[in-house]
């Protein structure tokens, strides 16, 4: 196994840090895939850099990264940065995918040469579904796009956090893993309401001409459940592949202890439709 990490200047003093797994025993041309965390997520929560690890044994080039303003800094495991969590919006996300995608293309991120520059794969977990829908809809860089019980609403906050922001200017969120109250400010919120219409997720897969594969817990959360269900209706060309008995984490925890049935069923889905859809475009 190959590895690599890496480490992007951005402009007011935000790094974008990441990790890249790839076996080059496995083909001597890979596709590439950019794994996004979700809320409250990050690049080595739990089980992320294990399926990192088993799709690149799988032949797929995998990157795994922090969001510049998710909160987690240079230890790369803890909430250190909350004031950055507290201004990360959408916006912010979806421009630091654009970055690694250019990066990736030039060249400049230091992969093996075996990796395929020229089209990604990519998949987000929870809301890093949304930031992979909103990248991928409109990048003819991006052959497919898998969500990991991803959100169909870009809007995650509700009325008592709205009202606390509007009357203080922030907002706080608890972190039941660590104890953290999390910030969230205005930016946030009026990055949501001011992109409505961009943000529309299921306006974007049924524009979109990338094909989808939305791979759903069936014991996530109730809006989660039906909120995939909502997608894959919507979309121009999706499938909806259900996995039972998973929870919202596919059942694995942080610290990792181990995967799980329904976590190697996800990681399968994924290097499945990957690897088909690469395959396909090149013929």
């Amino acid at each position: 196994m190959n590895k690599g990490t890496f480490s992007l200047p951005l402009e007011e003093g935000l790094t974008l840090r990441g990790n890249w797994h790839a076996d080059p025993t496995k083909g001597e041309r890979q596709p590439v895939l950019l794994f996004c965390h979700g809320f409250k997520g990050f690049k080595d929560w739990g089980s992320f850099p294990y399926v990192a690890d088993e799709l690149a044994r799988r032949g797929i080039v995998t990157i795994r990264f922090n969001f510049s303003c998710n909160g987690v800094g240079e230890s790369e495991t803890h909430f250190d940065e909350l004031e950055k969590f507290g201004r990360n919006t959408y916006a912010r996300e979806v421009a630091d995918l654009q970055v690694l995608a250019q990066y990736i293309r030039e060249g400049r991120l230091g992969l093996p040469d075996y990796a395929d520059r020229n089209k990604l794969f990519v998949t987000g977990h929870s809301k890093g579904g949304a930031d992979v829908i909103l990248f991928g809809a409109d990048n003819p860089q991006v052959a497919g796009i898998i969500t990991w019980n991803g959100v169909a609403d870009v809007n995650l906050f509700d009325e008592k956090l709205r009202n606390q922001i509007a009357e203080n200017g922030v907002g706080y969120i608890p972190n039941a893993r660590t104890g953290q109250d999390m910030p969230i400010t205005r930016v946030v919120i009026e990055d949501v309401d001011q992109n409505r219409q961009a943000y529309d997720l299921l306006e974007k897969v049924a524009e979109m001409k990338q094909p989808l594969r939305i791979i759903q817990g069936r014991e996530d959360f109730v809006r989660l459940v039906k909120g995939a269900q909502r997608l894959h209706e919507a979309a121009n060309e999706s499938e909806l592949i259900w996995i039972e008995g998973a929870d919202h984490t596919f059942n694995a925890r942080h610290p990792f202890a181990g995967s799980t049935s329904q976590l190697d069923e996800a990681i399968h889905l994924t290097a499945e439709f990957v690897l088909d859809r690469w395959t396909a475009e090149k013929q």
